[in-house]
């Protein structure tokens, strides 16, 4: 029998990640990897955990996580901002936690386009005067 799932889907950045949250004790899979083998840094690991111990549903839930794209920080912020969907998904009480932390707020910051006469964004050649 099919253990009952809820889904949330994150994104951050260039980043995009699919959660699942199965009724468990608190196993954390992301691309088929420990949470902690995939992400090097305990600062990405406590973002990527955090509507779990903002709503103390840790060892309630297992997490499994499909993410793609951009970099660790983006992909942490993606996981964060889908578990913290599937979270409301699972239980709508939660939603006042999860808002007042902003963890349901897509973040929309994004890379600025290169613009043309330009090294990047803004970085411009070195003015000559002669």
């Amino acid at each position: 029998m099919e253990r009952l799932q809820y889904r949330g889907t994150g994104r951050r950045k260039t980043s995009v990640a699919r959660v699942r949250l199965l009724a468990g004790n608190g196993e954390f899979k992301i691309n088929g990897k420990d949470i902690a083998d995939y992400f090097n840094y305990d600062t990405l690991i406590a973002t990527a955990k955090s509507p779990l111990e903002l709503t103390e549903t840790a060892d309630k839930y297992d997490v499994i996580v499909k993410v793609e794209g951009g970099g660790y920080t983006g992909q942490a912020g993606a996981v964060r901002h889908g578990i913290a969907r599937a979270l409301l998904e699972a239980d709508p009480e939660h939603r006042a936690i999860l808002k007042k932390a902003g963890f349901l707020t897509r973040d929309p910051r994004m890379k600025e386009r290169k613009k043309y006469g330009l090294k990047k964004a803004r970085k411009r050649p070195q003015f000559s005067k002669r």
